[in-house]
């Protein structure tokens, strides 16, 4: 299972993909139901806690893949738009990086600017990637959302390899701040190491100094079986993450810290984001709605990374 997983990571494919855009269907947690595309699949980077290496598409075929059909795909976009009746969020990160391949394609060069014209069509791209040489000069109009997934160094350091390091991912944020990009950042997922509380808070305050975001959002670990085990051959089955989560799923399938824990960790982050910046929009990531209760956020619920 390991040996094709890094098979597949050094091995990269390129086809025709005819269902590139879907709308999700979450069930069994808070998160909104959205548009996502699909111009690429997997990635490079080797983050050991990845989910996405346990999907079904992945586990079999764990490739890194290019979808030549960049045009068909916007095309798909604009069909859907001019039937929406109000702006809505296409999203591109949910099932790979955003920005990990493109120089390799150039394919923010024609997907920024294609919702740069779009009337109820706005682009929201997750990366953690510090490729952004193609964005600067782009005609975005203010209508292509950049966010950026992060960690402290500490915790990178411990579970993002072959990544670039989050000091990179914050140049790449500021460069593109510069250019009138709106942006965002997920700051997940967050691992309760030993000294977390001084490591998070020493990372927030350097942070939220150095860039301007419109929102932040939080998660931590919602791995399936299938990435686990991964995982767990990776750093062992006594690694930080697996001995901390709960034994059975929860009700969307995935496998979390208990509730009282990540009740714990996301009052005390919450506290300091806004104490730093008291008017900073704050939403949790594929998080159950018995959390959002408990932190007296039921009117945060859909206000997360994914969506306007």
């Amino acid at each position: 299972m390991l040996e094709t997983h890094y098979k597949g990571k050094k091995k990269l494919v390129f086809g025709v993909h005819k269902s590139a855009l879907r709308f999700s269907s979450e069930d069994g947690n808070a998160c909104p139901n959205y548009w996502h595309f699909s111009p690429y699949s997997f990635c490079p980077y080797d983050c050991q806690y990845c989910y996405l290496a346990g999907t079904p598409g992945v586990k079999f075929s764990p490739t890194v893949k290019i979808f030549v059909n960049i045009g068909e795909i916007l095309d798909q976009i604009a069909c859907v738009a001019s039937k929406l009746t109000a702006t809505a969020a296409f999203y591109l990160g949910k099932l790979q990086d955003g920005l990990a391949l493109d120089p390799l394609t150039g394919y923010s060069r024609l997907i920024i600017p294609f919702f740069a014209h779009q009337k109820n069509a706005k682009l929201i791209l997750l990366t953690k990637s510090d490729n952004v040489d193609n964005l600067p000069d782009l005609d975005h109009n203010g209508r292509t959302i950049l966010s950026w997934s992060l960690n402290p160094g500490e915790i990178s350091s411990l579970f993002e390899l072959n990544v670039p390091s989050p000091d990179e991912r914050v140049v790449a944020m500021q460069k593109c701040a510069n250019a009138g990009y709106p942006l965002r950042a997920v700051i997940m997922p967050i691992v309760p190491v030993e000294g977390w509380q001084s490591i998070y808070t020493r990372f927030l305050e350097k942070f939220l100094e150095s860039v301007p975001l419109d929102r932040i959002t939080l998660g931590q670990i919602c791995s399936y079986s299938a990435a686990l085990q991964l995982t767990e051959r990776k750093l062992g089955k006594n690694n930080a993450i697996s001995k901390m989560l709960e034994i059975n799923t929860s009700k969307d399938g995935r496998m979390r810290f208990p509730v009282k824990l990540r009740t714990e960790v996301y009052r005390y982050l919450i506290d300091k984001i806004k104490k730093l910046k008291p008017k900073l929009q704050i939403g949790l990531c594929l998080e159950e709605a018995d959390v959002f209760n408990a932190l007296d956020m039921k009117d945060s619920i859909g206000r997360c990374n994914c969506v306007l």
